[in-house]
């Protein structure tokens, strides 16, 4: 290990910040969960999480200050989950 590794400290406006822009993606969660939108129900709210996701992933467990090949596993990992999401979308479809 390097002695001189670099250290990341968040500043607490910026993690308060972060804070803030989930508890709005939770309410426009709620308040689309009561609003109709027919057959796009499930994938907005799939599209919300996965924003909220993303933003915990990179701010709170600090992935945005990781290396290249842990940003590429991530990036490979929601790939596969668009996928697989894909494929139970499709198999629900046409059945």
């Amino acid at each position: 290990m390097d002695s001189q590794e670099k250290t990341h400290i968040l500043s607490y406006k910026k993690l308060a910040m972060v804070l803030i822009l989930l508890l709005t993606l939770t309410g426009i969660t709620v308040a689309v969960s009561y609003v109709d939108l027919g057959f796009f129900n499930v994938p907005v709210a799939l599209a919300i999480a996965c924003t909220k996701v993303t933003f915990v992933l990179l701010f709170f467990m600090h992935l945005k200050y990781e290396g290249p090949i842990i940003n590429l596993s991530f990036i490979g990992t929601v790939s596969f989950l668009f996928i697989m999401i894909g494929f139970t979308f499709w198999d629900v479809a046409f059945r």
